[in-house]
């Protein structure tokens, strides 16, 4: 059984594409949104995140190796891994941004960063002893279906618009990863299709510049070599503990860090569809350890399990690839050269791999759950879509210099922004409950599909789900005591359907359960 196959280039290329796009929202948004100086960002926040990255990229492709062993297979992949996307911007435009606008000292955002960083990554690691518990009694199509939502709008449809936005560079790219891909044949020389197409959209950009075509401007920083060790600062991640200043974000910590398990669990539930059956404790446990390790070293951005582990096995990625990624990613790191990479190779050119994922990670939702079960996985995209258009949303009213605050009142009947922006609050686990009473529904097992909607109405009344409030910074979570009432007394009565359906069921047939 070999360390790396060919495969593993092109499973390389996709993860390590992922990961730097996260690192450069980490310059660029740190410094933009944060404060944050150049030499934090490069001196502490990027060798602490390379640190987390390179603990769990060894550990899952250790663990990779370790169940080809064990089942005799070599067509194992690893578990792809990596920054977490939501929770990044997440602390940067609700933690770190607003207490660096209203105090104006990046030491105090970057101290908050690293508390809630913290705190996911113990929510994270006490995820990994009740996660068999949830991933037993959860249907395939619940989570599935969440995690199809966020694959098709996060992560497809907002990299096709980039892509679509530099055609000159972008198109061609994109065909030649989605053909190649989809066909599974080899390209020009034996090379792989990512690599092929990162080779083929560099030729593009320099084309381009020789004929004077506008391409996108890079956003490379400049590159100052040197050597930047990871340096713990274990004063700075928990100078909050016993300060208002970090304990009033819980209620975006908290949600996140759930975000983050149940998210690791859809990810361990969809590498099992694709043939790669992982332990759920030990897996999560390295989660919630490469989160903790990045907060007690400088880095306020939560690590965890990635979606597109299908992909990246269509592409014949096995454990290779997650070990490269691990070593290359934390060499860039520890010597400032992050940007060095896109004065090279434009990112346009590498989206298409991003959207090869988000599109096979939506067509496994409906291939590997039951035929029957098909309408409880499109009803679980829904959420989703309004998370996404939420976002856009509030992206539009930036850029035309108001707010959501602002504009809230102007919306009228042509957008029901208030159902949106309820729908978006906890959609994850609203996606999760819808599938899963609706595939409880068509198996006729309503009391099931009960307790699920009574679930949905505790999390509703405390505001778990659809509890928000518009400020000035955007929606915030809003937790506490009957915050969402007339939405849990919604799902309360639904269940009290269900259960009528149950026991008009069992009276019109006493042998079925």
């Amino acid at each position: 059984m070999r360390w790396f196959v060919r495969g593993d280039i092109d499973g390389f290329f996709g993860l390590f594409i992922d990961n730097l796009i996260q690192l450069m929202l980490i310059v660029v948004l740190g410094g933009a949104i944060c404060g944050f100086p150049d030499e934090v960002i490069v001196g502490r926040m990027l060798p602490a995140a390379a640190l987390s990255l390179l603990i769990g990229n060894f550990f899952y492709g250790w663990q990779a190796r370790k169940l080809m062993r064990e089942t005799g297979r070599e067509d194992v992949t690893a578990l792809p891994y990596g920054i977490n996307t939501p929770s990044l911007f997440a602390y940067v435009f609700f933690i770190m941004g607003p207490i660096y606008r209203e105090t104006g000292s990046w030491q105090l955002a970057w101290q908050a960063g690293l508390f809630a960083c913290l705190w996911s990554g113990l929510i994270e690691t006490s995820g990994a002893f009740v996660g068999d518990w949830l991933r037993r009694n959860t249907p395939r199509a619940a989570l599935l279906s969440a995690l199809a939502g966020i694959a098709i709008t996060f992560i497809a449809m907002g990299f096709v618009f980039q892509i679509f936005a530099a055609p000159f560079l972008a198109i061609l790219p994109m065909f030649i990863i989605l053909v190649a891909y989809a066909s599974k044949r080899r390209m020009p020389l034996g090379l792989p299709g990512g690599l092929f197409a990162v080779i083929v959209g560099v030729v593009l950009a320099a084309f381009g510049r020789a004929l004077g075509v506008t391409l996108p401007p890079s956003n490379a920083t400049p590159f100052t070599p040197g050597f930047y060790p990871p340096v713990p600062v274990f004063r700075d991640a928990l100078a909050l503990l016993f300060s208002e200043a970090g304990w009033k974000y819980f209620s975006i910590i908290f949600p996140m860090g759930l975000f983050n398990v149940i998210g690791s669990l859809q990810n361990l539930e969809s590498a099992e569809a694709a043939g790669d059956r992982y332990p759920t404790r030990p897996s999560l446990l390295v989660n919630g350890v490469g989160t903790i390790a990045a907060a007690l070293f400088g880095s306020p951005y939560p690590t965890t399990i990635y979606i597109g582990h299908p992909g990246w096995k269509a592409l014949g990625a096995r454990a290779g690839y997650s070990i490269l990624n691990g070593a290359v990613v934390t060499g860039l790191c520890l010597i400032g050269g992050v940007s060095l990479v896109l004065k090279v190779v434009p990112i346009e050119v590498t989206l298409g791999i991003l959207l090869w994922v988000g599109i096979i990670i939506t067509a496994q939702a409906f291939q590997e759950t039951p035929r029957e079960h098909a309408l409880a996985v499109a009803v679980g995209l829904v959420p989703s879509l309004a998370a996404w258009a939420l976002q856009l949303v509030q992206t539009a009213l930036l850029a035309a210099g108001t707010t959501l605050l602002e504009a809230l009142d102007r919306f009228g009947g042509d957008l029901y922004i208030h159902g949106v922006i309820a729908l978006n609050q906890g959609f994850i686990i609203t996606s999760m409950l819808y599938a899963a009473v609706l595939v409880y529904a068509i198996e006729g097992r309503f009391r099931t599909a009960a307790l699920w909607t009574f679930a949905g109405a505790i999390l509703a009344f405390f505001g778990v789900i659809h509890g928000y409030e518009v400020t000035a910074a955007g929606v915030a979570n809003r937790f506490g005591w009957g915050v969402g009432r007339e939405f849990a007394l919604m799902y309360a009565l639904t269940g009290l359907f269900l259960l009528w359906l149950q026991h008009r069921t069992r009276r019109q047939s006493p042998q079925r359960s």
